[in-house]
């Protein structure tokens, strides 16, 4: 599980088994303990899935995605060979 950053507690990753061949756009995970989302990044910012989260949770780390949306898009490019 490839971790891209951490920020304010909530670890922002992907799993290594997450390419183009499971027909999944690029997209980032992020926890923190009993908490969990699930964001596309692809054709803009979207919340696919989310668990045990506020709406203002959710809501800041959709901002987070979107500033950091060029690096989570090239560490998925680089670690898939893309």
């Amino acid at each position: 599980m490839p971790t891209i950053f951490r920020h304010n507690g909530f670890r922002y990753f992907f799993f290594a088994n997450e390419n183009r061949s499971s027909n999944e756009p690029i997209h980032v995970h992020v926890e923190k303990a009993e908490k969990a989302a699930k964001f596309w990044i692809e054709n803009g910012i979207v919340l696919a899935e989310s668990y045990n989260m506020s709406t203002k949770e959710l809501a800041d780390i959709e901002e987070i995605v979107r500033e950091n949306e060029d690096v989570i898009i090239i560490r998925w490019k680089e670690f898939f060979g893309e």
